[in-house]
């Protein structure tokens, strides 16, 4: 059965595409480090930290590494011995068959097209920000999502359409252009650091918790570190997209395992260091803006040097904005060439050599929830989404360790079972701390999810025909 799965497996199908097989273990780390450090360090960090976390931050941030650090193992297991693009959609229709895929899929949906939302939010903040410095102040009304006042988050709104209309005439990414947008991003963090390292103060650090470790509010909302914690997991989620690279890799057994507990690592030590930062230097009440980091160099009196870090942070969000509406597209463009949704979307445009129908209508979904759906509530449905998906990698695991345990692994768990059942508690636990609204609308997506698959996927699966 697992041979016949992995003859089949939609993700599968793109290995006829002859993939240039070009990516080191280097370009992996760099690949996972480009789309992690985003909106996650550079926008929810300050909201953590005045609504949820206080100074304790940095504890929130170690937390979730946790929780991702055991999904991190776990997908390097698959990664190394099952393979292909598709990252935990391919590893469940390995271990559990087309249903399981199927609703992987239609997480990886949520993680991938509400994610690409949030970080279009953060891109807005941050445009409005150096438009300010430099003069030209937009009107309140088109930088802000209904429910806050204003009538449409342009900015967020347009940056999705202008990716999706890039998307459509052809991406050519690459390695060096990846490397090049880490150092840039990297390089933004080290302007930060440097200019602000001699004005933390550490009375801005006391109290240290000021919301305790977790507390449920009349009002319905969680705070304390462990509710902190699952908001700022959004930071990891864009780690896995090093496993969507599995076809391009020199050595996918060797490189893929290195790829993503490296990138996994490095990030973890920046978010602290930021976050610890960032409450030193500022106060963490005045922290919930859409960017902190520019907002302390202003207050520091360096608004030339809030102005450089903000472009380079514009430059490193629009990278990966344009990660995750390729990866959307083509989990969608994979779905769609399975059966599991209309082959309409898998067609592709003979002259650009691009699935433009989906493109088009992934753009204009996107956009939407972009400019009319705030922050918050955007990272926190993307964040139950994730953890969902590394909770179902982690039971992959377990499953092919008991019904194949010859297969070939070149990179195997040590202290297994700890690790996938580490995993599934941890991030189980993150899910619980979230509100119970996200629980809803992530509860609404998984039933609508099911609708459709008998509906129209079970009758339509080509593996199936």
């Amino acid at each position: 059965m697992l041979e016949q799965l992995l003859r089949k497996k939609p993700i599968q199908a793109h290995a006829h595409t002859g993939l240039k097989k070009c990516l080191t273990a280097f370009d992996l780390a760099l690949l996972g480090i480009g789309g992690a450090i985003g909106t996650g360090i550079f926008v929810l960090t300050g909201i953590a930290a005045a609504t949820q976390s206080g100074p304790a931050v940095m504890v929130s941030f170690i937390i979730a590494a946790i929780a991702a650090g055991f999904a991190a193992l776990s997908y390097a297991e698959l990664a190394a011995s099952i393979g292909g693009s598709g990252s935990a959609y391919g590893y469940s229709y390995v271990a559990f068959g087309e249903f399981a895929a199927w609703m992987m899929g239609w997480m990886l949906l949520l993680e991938y097209g509400v994610g690409a939302a949030a970080v279009a939010n953060g891109w807005s903040g941050y445009f409005v920000n150096t438009m300010s410095n430099l003069g030209w102040q937009l009107p309140a009304h088109l930088t802000k999502a209904p429910v806050l006042g204003g009538v449409i988050n342009l900015p967020a709104f347009a940056i999705i359409w202008g990716l999706t209309l890039l998307l459509m005439v052809g991406v050519k990414e690459s390695a060096r252009a990846n490397n090049i947008m880490v150092i840039i991003k990297l390089s933004t963090i080290a302007i930060f650091l440097a200019l602000s390292v001699g004005h933390i103060s550490t009375d801005n650090w006391q109290p240290f918790m000021p919301f305790g470790w977790f507390e449920t509010l009349d009002n319905g909302k969680n705070i304390g570190v462990l509710a902190g914690a699952s908001l700022v997991f959004f930071a990891y989620f864009g780690f896995d997209a090093v496993s969507t690279a599995a076809e391009e890799c020199q050595q996918p057994q060797r490189d893929l395992p290195i790829g993503l507990i490296a990138s996994l690592t490095f990030c973890t030590v920046i978010y602290i260091i930021v976050s610890g930062t960032l409450t030193g230097v500022v106060p963490y009440t005045e922290l919930n803006t859409a960017s902190p980091v520019a907002y302390a160099l202003t207050k520091l009196g360096y608004t030339w040097s809030s102005t450089l870090v903000a472009t380079g942070v514009l430059a490193g969000l629009i990278t990966v904005l344009l990660v995750l509406l390729y990866g959307l597209t083509r989990i969608l463009f994979a779905m769609s060439r399975d059966g599991l949704i209309s082959p309409i979307f898998s067609s592709v445009n003979p002259e650009r050599q691009t699935p433009s129908k989906i493109i088009l209508m992934c753009g204009t979904v996107v956009s939407i929830v972009a400019g009319f759906i705030p922050l918050g509530e955007l990272a926190e449905t993307v964040n139950i989404g994730t953890l969902a998906s590394f909770i179902m990698v982690c039971f992959g695991v377990m499953r092919l360790r008991k019904t194949h345990p010859n297969l070939a692994r070149p990179f195997k768990n040590p202290f297994n079972p700890l690790v996938p059942v580490g995993g599934i508690l941890s991030c189980a636990a993150l899910m619980s701390f979230l509100p119970a609204e996200t629980w809803h609308r992530f509860i609404a997506w998984a039933v609508v999810g099911v609708i459709f698959y008998f509906a129209y996927s079970f009758r339509h699966s080509k593996l199936r025909a």
